[in-house]
């Protein structure tokens, strides 16, 4: 039998594979095909997921392992930060490590295990990099631009501005007023740009940010390949540079910005480098909800029937953080 995990950060929730402790890893085709079918809210395993993470060696000298994203739509996303928290939570119990890289498809990234937000509320950070602003990054086209930072986009909505960065996960954001943040906006603009359009032609993740206060925010994302989240970490982690670029007076480069989000808090960090380069620290819970132990047959020929599945109780200490946070939005 196979342990599989199922794990969140900030409740964007994932099961977690480690390809390493197979006898035969599974194919990129039976990755795929685990991923559509475990993740489905109606047929999947306890009651599904936001996507499949998945744990390999690494033959990067620098890493002790690397992580693959496969959205619920069987996609693969260049980068997770809500994932990789629980990735790097899952490696360092396994490698006895608080500090080190894993590898992702873009880069190489810095992990570190952080003092816990809560009793038994593990939190790690992670490096949320490359960013980039260009449109062949994104990409985008058909907007008379190559960059878009706080710009208006009459194509796409009369009233917002839009900020375009991939981190390397392609992002669009706005800051809206409470009442647009609680409106159908970001769901209409979300599922327009995520269907076939002449703009961002593969998609795109869109984020809604609403101001709290200095140095803290209010995020919610319809999630490419997956749609609305209840968190987004490539997401909260676009906004934060975002914040940091459009509304200087509140918000400050290498301070701690709370980012309140649908499933509960995070915490980022913005580095401005030389020459107008960046990276992000997003520092947040990495919770395990459930041990899960499958045959390796199973695993290969997608049966989910004869799983046996446990609840660690961790989610009764992140439900008991959640409620004292008080976030200011739901």
């Amino acid at each position: 039998m196979i342990q599989i995990q199922k794990v969140h950060g900030s409740m964007n929730t994932f099961f977690l594979l480690d390809q390493t402790e197979l006898i035969q890893p599974l194919t990129q085709t039976e990755l795929v095909n685990l991923a559509k079918h475990i993740t489905d809210n109606n047929q999947g395993l306890l009651n599904g997921s936001d996507g499949l993470l998945v744990v390999d060696h690494s033959d990067h000298p620098s890493c002790i392992g690397s992580m693959q994203v496969i959205n619920t739509d069987g996609s693969i996303a260049s980068m997770c930060g809500n994932g990789l928290r629980t990735v790097s939570r899952y490696l360092a119990e396994k490698f006895g490590q608080t500090e080190f890289r894993v590898e992702t498809q873009d880069a190489d990234l810095h992990v570190s295990q952080e003092a816990n937000f809560a009793e038994g509320v593990p939190t790690f950070s992670v490096e949320i990099s490359p960013v980039s602003f260009n449109r062949e990054s994104l990409p985008f086209s058909n907007l008379n631009t190559d960059t878009l930072i706080n710009q208006a986009i009459p194509e796409i909505d009369d009233n917002l501005t839009f900020t375009a960065i991939a981190v390397p996960n392609p992002h669009l954001i706005s800051f809206v007023s409470e009442d647009t943040m609680t409106s159908n906006s970001l769901a209409n603009i979300g599922a327009t740009l995520n269907s076939k359009n002449p703009y961002f032609y593969d998609g795109v993740n869109v984020s809604y940010a609403q101001i709290i206060g200095h140095n803290s925010l209010f995020v919610r994302t319809f999630e490419r390949g997956v749609g609305f989240t209840n968190a987004c970490g490539t997401g909260m982690s676009a906004t934060s540079l975002a914040f940091c670029l459009n509304h200087p007076e509140m918000a400050d480069y290498e301070q701690t910005i709370t980012v309140f989000n649908p499933g509960g808090m995070v915490k980022t960090r913005v580095h401005q480098l030389k020459n107008n380069n960046y990276y992000i620290d997003l520092i947040g819970n990495a919770t395990v909800t459930h041990q899960i132990l499958i045959s390796e047959q199973d695993l290969h020929t997608n049966l989910l029937d004869n799983v046996q599945a446990q609840e660690t109780g961790e989610q009764l200490a992140y439900d008991s953080f959640i409620t004292n946070i008080k976030a200011p939005i739901k």
